[in-house]
């Protein structure tokens, strides 16, 4: 289920906002990155990271663990945040209790009025993660596991659901781009976005990619390298590019493994 394809004004162009003459190079960090208007805010935010951003082993867990929360919207407790990882617009990400955030993530909550991101009870974050919005929210549900050097984006909305297993590479792309006109570029043409919506208890394998206006139905399976375009009912196993579904779980008898699927 597609979005009308009309342009959000909201969805920025980061080139734009890095290059804009008539704002500060201060002026235009403090937005992309900090998100708060104040000189303090900018300062706050420059100091926790000069002391822990970077810093290894049990002392850059435990700085970290003490003063990232004071830059984030909300964070609970037992929450860890590996060596490298990367805050954009802090006080917009909202982090439950016992989450881990391995080395190298990046949670970028960037927006006008968007609400950002939020991460629920147990989550784990696999090393260089990226959460990534654009004026869109993300919403990462109870116990999910997302696997290494995988991304989600929001223009939108997307939806990551309790207890689902997401493997590496993996690219969730909620949002998408005009390119209805041929003689302007596709980067000029500005984007749309529908959202992505996964539910309960799915697995998506590794290499996966899951286009913009996607749903995919609790209790799911997508194998490895598949593409999702559209609806996956609930249940499914699904394959191929696009992901075409070739069985229902419900109907299987017996153990099943990554590689029947």
């Amino acid at each position: 289920m597609k979005a009308p394809r009309e342009h959000d004004a909201r969805i920025t162009v980061i080139q734009r906002e890095l290059f804009d003459e008539n704002k500060s190079k201060a002026q235009r960090y403090a937005e992309l990155v900090v998100g708060k208007p104040g000189r303090w805010a900018l300062i706050r935010y420059e100091l926790i990271t000069l002391l822990c951003w970077g810093v290894p082993g049990a002392l850059g867990l435990f700085l970290r663990s003490k003063l990232y929360p004071l830059l984030l919207g909300s964070c609970g407790r037992g929450v860890a945040f590996g060596a490298g990882v990367v805050l954009r617009h802090p006080h917009k990400i909202h982090i439950a209790d016992n989450v881990v955030v391995d080395d190298g993530c990046c949670l970028d909550a960037k927006g006008s009025d968007n609400r950002g991101i939020t991460i629920g009870r147990g989550v784990f974050l696999g090393r260089n993660a990226i959460l990534s919005c654009k004026n869109g929210d993300i919403v990462v549900e109870d116990e999910a596991n997302i696997g290494f050097n995988t991304e989600i984006f929001s223009a939108s909305r997307v939806r990551v659901g309790k207890k689902v297993l997401i493997a590496a590479y993996t690219y969730l792309v909620g949002g998408d781009h005009l390119y209805d006109r041929v003689d302007v570029p596709v980067l000029d043409q500005g984007r749309t976005a529908a959202g992505i919506d996964v539910g309960d208890h799915v697995w998506l394998g590794a290499h996966v990619v899951v286009t913009d206006g996607s749903r995919i139905g609790r209790d799911a399976i997508i194998g490895a390298g598949a593409v999702v375009v559209g609806e996956i009912p609930e249940y499914a196993i699904a394959v191929g590019t696009p992901a075409k579904v070739i069985r229902d779980r419900r109907a299987t008898t017996g153990p099943s493994t990554a590689e029947d699927a």
